[in-house]
């Protein structure tokens, strides 16, 4: 596997102009990065940023927690600059809209869809697929939205090892929340794993360190029972 290369906006990254992609920028003939973030030329050249705020997308799952409810709305934060509007009309039951809190109250999680954003940003959500639910257990982690990725890795292979390994029932959201429920150690143990994968993001090889640094962490708790 190719290392990628950590740039910085302003770093030059080719001379071809034809080659500039996304996260770039073209200057005297000349390819720049514009962001903070990881140099892909695999194909054209393109920065993926290592930084920067979740922006909401159609069709993106995410996990969101409730800050307000109105006549007709809950205002759910979504780990973004932009707020989302479950309307009563995406819950899965019908709603008495005297009494909106009684189905969802002002700080409940929920696993949401992205079902429109309009261009003005707005964001709509849904819980009206099989899937998506109020979360009433478990535990939520914030990461950057830009690591999710690699936490759920090649083909799903990181995530699957997490739950695997550690017996957890775990949520990736794609605004960098992940929700866990599981025995407690074990919860402790992914979210140390989560977090290391956070860190180490833009190193090569890191399903390989994760699976052995999993693999030590739990001989050291077998040998402490």
């Amino acid at each position: 596997m190719v290392e990628r290369e950590v740039v910085v906006p302003g770093d030059l990254l080719g001379e071809d102009p034809k080659l500039a992609s996304h996260g770039t920028y073209v200057q005297d003939g000349k390819v720049y990065s514009a962001n903070y973030g990881l140099v892909d030329r695999r194909s054209n050249i393109k920065v993926i940023p290592l930084s920067g705020r979740y922006i909401p997308a159609r069709g993106d799952l995410v996990i969101g927690k409730v800050n307000d409810v109105t006549r007709s709305n809950w205002i759910v934060d979504i780990n973004s600059p932009y707020e989302g509007l479950l309307h009563v009309s995406e819950f899965p039951e019908r709603v008495d809209q005297d009494n909106m809190s009684k189905y969802l109250h002002v700080g409940e999680l929920i696993i949401a869809k992205v079902a429109d954003v309009d261009p003005s940003m707005k964001v709509e959500l849904t819980l009206r697929e099989e899937h998506l639910r109020i979360l009433r257990q478990g535990r939520v982690i914030d990461i950057s939205h830009v690591k999710i990725p690699r936490v759920i890795g090649r083909n799903g292979s990181m995530i699957s090892m997490l739950k695997k390994e550690l017996d957890c029932s775990i949520f990736v959201g794609q605004n960098g929340r992940i929700w866990l429920r599981g025995d407690e150690k074990m919860v402790d143990l992914a979210i140390r794993t989560i977090f290391k994968i956070e860190r180490e993001a833009h190193t090569s090889g890191l399903t390989d360190k994760i699976k052995e640094y999993l693999k030590n962490e739990l001989e050291t708790m077998r040998n402490q029972k």
